[in-house]
């Protein structure tokens, strides 16, 4: 099981200086996976959770993919319907070539309805328009003269059964975004369920937990997976394993922005749970690794 972080790429303590220093320490904590999130218009309703400045994710990891040598690159999630899907289809298929094949697409429909509105795109038709891009994304990457023979791996986001279906239909991989562990075991059995009926492959699974270590146990049906003792964290991540996750990205944002101001308290969550965790580490990409 491979172990990623959500880098924050936003918010009133993010530059370009702690960008890199951000790509550097989990990468040198030999984490598998580095991955930002996504949004273009900074509205007021995306401004109250994550405020400006805010990095464009495919820009930002193409400067990362320069910083950095092993580690994985990500999206979670790139909002679909804000591109159009051929530019998607270029954007992605160039960086993953470009840096040695580590690009992981991960996708979602989007919930801010004013960024929607600001950019033109209707916010009640943001499933299917997300059904349709990714539908053209994988189209125009059929055409491998244009786009190349990289496979990108593609993640769909959204805990919804909607976003469910969608994941089997249309992704490589389910993932979903700060389950409860009981929560997730039930919608993973939907997640089967529901690919046998459509009879197709049941995507991997691959959440995106939150890390917030305490020193005493958090307890209650309502913890989150990775609330809790590092004790609690390392059992959470057993069960994931357990459950068939193939990658679990770790997430330290608590949704107050000035954290971002302060990131010692997340690397040191970080450097807790990699010093715990011994899973073996995805060797260096060369660029010569075929898809």
């Amino acid at each position: 099981m491979k172990i990623g972080v959500n880098v924050l790429n936003f918010g009133p303590g993010t530059d370009p200086g702690i960008l890199r220093s951000w790509a550097q320490t989990v990468e040198g904590l030999g984490f598998d996976l580095l991955m930002v999130s996504d949004h273009v218009a900074i509205t007021p309703d995306v401004a109250e959770r994550y405020p400006a400045p805010f990095y464009e994710p495919f820009t930002t990891l193409s400067w990362l993919a320069g910083l950095t040598i092993r580690i994985r690159l990500g999206t979670t999630v790139l909002i679909a319907p804000y591109r159009h899907p051929l530019l998607t289809a270029r954007t992605a298929a160039n960086l993953h070539e470009l840096s040695g094949g580590r690009l992981v697409l991960g996708v979602g429909v989007g919930w801010a309805r004013q960024e929607f509105a600001a950019l033109g795109v209707p916010f009640e038709q943001r499933g299917r328009l997300t059904d349709d891009h990714l539908r053209d994304i994988r189209a125009a990457w059929a055409d491998t003269a244009s786009y190349g023979e990289w496979r990108v791996p593609v993640w769909v986001g959204g805990n919804s059964d909607a976003g469910l279906r969608r994941a089997v239909r249309l992704g490589d991989a389910w993932h979903p975004l700060r389950p409860t562990l009981p929560w997730l075991r039930e919608a993973v059995a939907r997640l089967e369920a529901y690919a046998k009926a459509q009879h197709l492959p049941v995507p991997a699974l691959a959440p995106r937990i939150a890390l917030r270590l305490t020193a005493a146990p958090v307890v209650g049906p309502e913890r989150l997976a990775g609330e809790g003792t590092i004790e609690q964290v390392m059992d959470d991540l057993d069960q994931l394993r357990l459950l068939g996750a193939e990658s679990v990205v770790l997430d330290t944002y608590q949704g107050v922005p000035r954290e971002t101001c302060h990131p010692h308290a997340a690397r040191q969550a970080l450097a807790t749970v990699a010093a715990h965790f011994s899973a073996p580490h995805a060797p260096p990409h060369t660029g010569t690794e075929q898809p």
